[in-house]
């Protein structure tokens, strides 16, 4: 059996891997494109009207919202890592990719995922200093701290995937090269190894220990302290004042780890192509399609921001 290696030079690119997408389902690849493409359009145009208001808004410079922001940036950019490829593929029927494409595909969106965890992980802790130390909250959230977090953040996730992609990059693939899968995700490139992948699949638990647990676990103890002051609270209607704060918060939380833990908290000898494909859609779609909703559904100083967007630009559209 021929394996081959990434290569390190021009040969990369001569290497091609070929996603299969949803070609059982042939009758329905244009309506499909059509329909995600709606979604992508909606994603881009929601997250960046959530943006936009904030940045446009003084009000809404606080901790919580310039987080939001960031969030909203993230959405955009682990979105597009998979969705404008896909669209091509399922657009052209050419649904071959380079594995040096592949590799850089498999970077990024592991490099936004972790993003995103350590994210909600610190807007978890935003809000248990909001709701358990008011007092000292501008104090303990200033710009500063606010900047550094957010600066560990980014950093971090970037630095975070690239041991475990250098390994993936240095395994031999055998000739098979067909991904049951519409992007390149890491359990169906790990199927195609005929290398021994033992360490490649210990990074992973050490990558999601690190990473995925540990944001899991300080998310999850910010909101047990969070109930428990909230439990204190003497009046039914401050109680659900003070929890609708963080209610936002808490259904993207468990949106975004139910379908994580579903996709990857698994042995890969459990992968399985149907259910890897179901909840990367939703991971992939229905998070950051929902979270500008989530977040701006029932707030004021938001809808308001947003009715003052949607008066400029009518006066700008007339105006021209």
């Amino acid at each position: 059996m021929t394996m081959y290696k990434v290569p390190l030079g021009n040969e990369s690119q001569s290497v091609q891997f070929t996603l299969q997408c949803f070609s059982d389902l042939p009758r329905l690849q244009i309506p499909l494109f059509v329909i995600f493409i709606i979604i992508y359009a909606d994603i881009i145009f929601g997250n960046i009207i959530v943006f936009i208001a904030i940045i446009l808004d003084s009000r809404l410079h606080t901790p919580m919202y310039i987080f939001l922001s960031n969030l909203s940036v993230l959405d955009i950019s682990y979105t597009s890592t998979i969705l404008p490829n896909f669209l091509i593929m399922l657009y052209t029927q050419h649904k071959t990719i380079s594995l040096i494409s592949c590799i850089a595909q498999m970077y990024f969106f592991l490099t936004f995922a972790c993003c995103e965890m350590i994210l909600l992980a610190v807007m978890g802790y935003d809000r248990y200093v909001a709701i358990c130390y008011p007092l000292q909250y501008s104090s303990l959230m200033n710009p500063k701290q606010c900047a550094y977090m957010l600066s560990c953040v980014w950093i971090t996730s970037f630095m975070e995937p690239i041991v475990f992609t250098i390994f993936v990059a240095n395994l031999s693939f055998c000739s098979s090269n067909y991904i049951d899968h519409f992007y390149c995700d890491v359990s169906p490139l790990l199927k195609l190894s005929c290398s021994d992948t033992t360490h490649v699949n210990f990074t992973t638990y050490i990558f999601g220990a690190l990473v995925g647990f540990s944001t899991f676990m300080l998310t999850l103890v910010s909101y047990v302290f969070i109930i428990v002051n909230i439990m204190k609270i003497h009046s039914v209607n401050r109680r659900y004042t003070t929890f609708s704060t963080c209610a936002s918060h808490l259904t993207c939380v468990a949106l975004f780890y139910g379908t994580t833990l579903s996709l990857y908290m698994r042995p890969t000898s459990m992968y399985s192509p149907m259910h890897d494909k179901f909840f990367s859609l939703l991971y992939i779609i229905l998070i950051p399609m929902l979270n500008p909703v989530i977040y701006t559904l029932k707030n004021k100083q938001f809808k308001e921001t947003f009715e003052k967007l949607i008066k400029a630009t009518r006066m700008l559209i007339l105006h021209l």
